[in-house]
């Protein structure tokens, strides 16, 4: 096309210049012919300036207009140019989707080059790994996460790789264990997913330490017991040794059932979406009740009674069982760990919170408390402050966690204030939709 106007321009110009010399002259032709080759110079020149300048800036600017071939050239460029920003934009808006679809995952994506270079990483990978977008975009990943496990990790074929996984502790953040496994796509590109898998890790470990401990605890009753049989088989005792021997088998056994009782209630409170039998609830009948178990479990041992601040006046909403065992599990704790001639009060307060009027209900005693430390722990399953103390008093080490799960289905809170060798306060603070008006 190009060609051929160029061929028509010569030759009209050369008509053009036959025209002049036959009616004006040879001098009058050949300025005709200059000016004719200037004209079309200049109009080539500046199509070719228009197209110069567009290709400098061909994303920021449209296509130019033209003439002529000129227009046909420039009309099949623009056609590239649309078919290039639909391109542009189904790429864009499939980078779009994938970054959508990445963020809404739970794991973390890190994207990574044929060299293990960052192209991209989700938010969740940003927080596991402690990365930094777009700042740590084209740094290797090697540079960033230096542990050994993981450089050997990297090393692996892509292929073994990905039938593997490796877990990382306190990488980068301590406490935090995360499983990372590298997923191979597109010519030599990777995947990084990484997974906090921090929870699961604690409950097995609880779930481990949970055995432990229950096997531990009914051990030591069970070798008590299994002694004193084969004692009995093999000797022959007097009555009153014989009553001695059995009534401390019987202690045993009361021991592995009030174990056994505990672990149904707070396998119980665990795994039950049992809803609570909910009803108002008379606190001033609640405390009655409370001070009666108290006294009968101290056999006159300690000082018992209402505290002078207490207001038992009002009504809650609660489930009267449950929170009936869990307050009357915090004033059994005191009384048993409360030393003979102690003074224990039991009250009930309101006060006004940010959401409205709490009821508070409170076990005071003088027993000898609890170190600092061991506040937040002691609503942990088998924790003991002082396991032989507790071991003698009787206490199985679940009371206080059954107690927390009830206060948690209840909406409360349990909250508790001691001092060495001036005693401690339970306190369980009730919000105020449970206060009835």
């Amino acid at each position: 096309m190009f060609y051929l106007s160029v061929g028509l321009v010569a030759v009209m110009l050369v008509a053009a210049v036959a025209v002049a010399r036959s009616l004006l002259g040879a001098d009058v032709a050949f300025g005709v012919a200059i000016l004719g080759l200037g004209a079309w110079l200049i109009y080539q020149l500046w199509h070719i300036r228009a197209l110069a300048q567009w290709v400098k800036d061909f994303r920021g600017s449209p296509v130019p207009r033209g003439s002529g071939n000129w227009q046909v050239l420039f009309g099949d460029i623009a056609r590239l140019v649309r078919a290039y920003e639909r391109q542009r934009e189904q790429l864009s808006s499939a980078i779009d989707n994938f970054r959508k679809a990445t963020e809404a995952m739970p794991d973390g994506v890190v994207a990574l080059d044929d060299h293990q270079q960052i192209s991209y990483a989700n938010a969740r990978a940003q927080l596991h790994l402690g990365l930094q977008m777009p700042q740590d975009a084209g740094l290797s990943i090697r540079h960033l996460l230096r542990d050994p496990r993981f450089l050997d990790y990297l090393n692996l074929p892509a292929a073994i790789a990905n039938q593997r996984s490796i877990a990382l502790t306190d990488t980068p953040i301590a406490g935090r264990t995360l499983q990372i496994q590298r997923v191979p796509y597109g010519q030599a590109e990777e995947l990084l997913i990484t997974r906090d898998i921090s929870p699961m890790v604690r409950l097995e470990t609880t779930r481990r330490d949970f055995v432990a401990n229950v096997s531990h605890e009914l051990k030591t009753p069970l070798t008590v017991i299994g002694g004193f049989i084969e004692t009995l088989l093999d000797h022959d005792f007097a009555p009153e040794q014989q009553r001695q021997v059995l009534q401390t088998m019987g202690q045993q056994a009361a021991r592995m059932q009030a174990l056994v009782e505990d672990l149904l209630v707070l396998s119980r409170l665990e795994t039950e979406d049992k809803p609570l039998d909910e009803a108002p609830l008379e606190i001033g009948s609640l405390l009655e009740r409370l001070l009666a178990e108290a006294r009968l479990l101290s056999r006159e041992r300690h000082t018992i009674g209402l505290a002078n601040e207490a207001q038992p006046e009002g009504e809650i909403l609660a489930d009267f069982q449950e929170i009936a065992s869990a307050l009357g599990n915090l004033v059994s704790n005191a009384v048993r760990y409360t030393p003979e001639g102690g003074r224990i009060e039991l009250g009930w307060s309101w006060r006004e919170g940010s959401e409205g009027r709490q009821g508070v209900f409170w076990v005071r005693d003088t027993g000898p408390g609890i170190e600092p430390q061991h506040i937040d722990r002691i609503t942990e399953r088998f924790y003991r402050v002082d396991k032989g103390r507790s071991r003698d008093s009787g206490g199985t080490g679940l009371g206080l966690a059954i107690v927390k799960h009830i206060v948690e289905r209840h909406s409360a809170r349990l909250e508790v204030s001691s001092a060495v060798g001036r005693g401690s306060t339970f306190s369980v603070v009730f919000p105020a939709q449970r206060t009835v008006v």
